[in-house]
């Protein structure tokens, strides 16, 4: 290729990684919309809705009565960034939550690319197509570091408007899990939502909803011990007798998400 089209590359790259940091960065700072700080939303305590170590308990029986409550760290009696231990508890739990989410996608996609599933179309402007491969790392590692810096802020564009759009944080008080709608004044054409695209959920009531809260849960933590087990198995062939000869053994390195670092070490 031309060297001034890597230029133009070097150039892009330079663009997007401060983007995608700043975006990332986000979800820790004090943020605002329009404006309009997120602290400033509530006004008082008593519109909060902020769990605490009993209403973990209550949940956690609720969950799965035979464990109960389970925190043998203590997390949810920690201050994290000198906050009160209620916005700790909701930090904990949307965590949870998203990470949740992500284990049930990663699941079932990981699934999907060992069947050798892909898109028929091209992944890429230049026709590469999607990779056909036998487990999802080989699937990622196909991906040039340009497609994946493009997911990444992408994801940095999620948290960012997580973030900042919601009525009420989850660390104030907010509703667990939710995702903002996405305003058509600030995306332009607008977007389905992603918390509840085709407005089923807003028509359920509050039981079915609560109901429906504690299965994602539960699912997410099985999709997360679930994922533990593809990986480890993937990297220690016999680590899960369950699935040796089933899972496939992956030589790179899950922990490096670039072809080639970005960092100056």
């Amino acid at each position: 290729p031309p060297r001034h089209a890597f230029r133009q590359e070097d150039r892009n790259m330079k663009f997007i990684i401060p983007a995608l940091f700043a975006a990332s960065a986000a979800a820790f700072t004090p943020s605002s919309f329009n404006g309009q700080a997120v602290q400033g939303r509530v006004a008082t305590k008593a519109r909060m809705s902020m769990e605490t170590s009993e209403d973990l308990a209550v949940l956690a029986k609720k969950l799965n009565p035979i464990v109960g409550f389970f925190d043998p760290l203590g997390l949810s009696n920690q201050n994290f960034w000198d906050t009160t231990s209620e916005e700790t508890i909701g930090f904990l739990r949307e965590s949870e939550v998203k990470h949740g989410r992500i284990a049930m996608f990663a699941f079932v996609g990981y699934l999907v690319h060992a069947n050798g599933i892909a898109f028929p179309w091209a992944m890429s402007l230049d026709g590469t197509p999607f990779p056909k491969v036998s487990s999802a790392p080989e699937a990622w590692d196909a991906i040039s570091d340009a497609g994946k810096l493009q997911i990444f802020l992408f994801i940095g564009f999620l948290e960012f408007y997580r973030e900042v759009a919601c009525e009420t944080h989850y660390m104030k008080g907010g509703k667990i899990g939710e995702f903002p709608a996405f305003d058509p004044s600030v995306i332009p054409g607008g977007a389905l939502n992603l918390y509840d695209p085709f407005g089923i959920s807003s028509k359920n009531s509050d039981e079915k909803k609560e109901a429906g809260l504690i299965k994602e849960i539960n699912n997410g933590r099985l999709a997360m011990l679930g994922m533990f087990g593809f990986l480890s198995e993937a990297k220690v062939e016999g680590a899960v007798p369950l699935l040796k000869g089933v899972i496939p053994h992956y030589d790179g390195d899950f922990m490096a998400p670039l072809s080639t670092s970005i960092l100056p070490f």
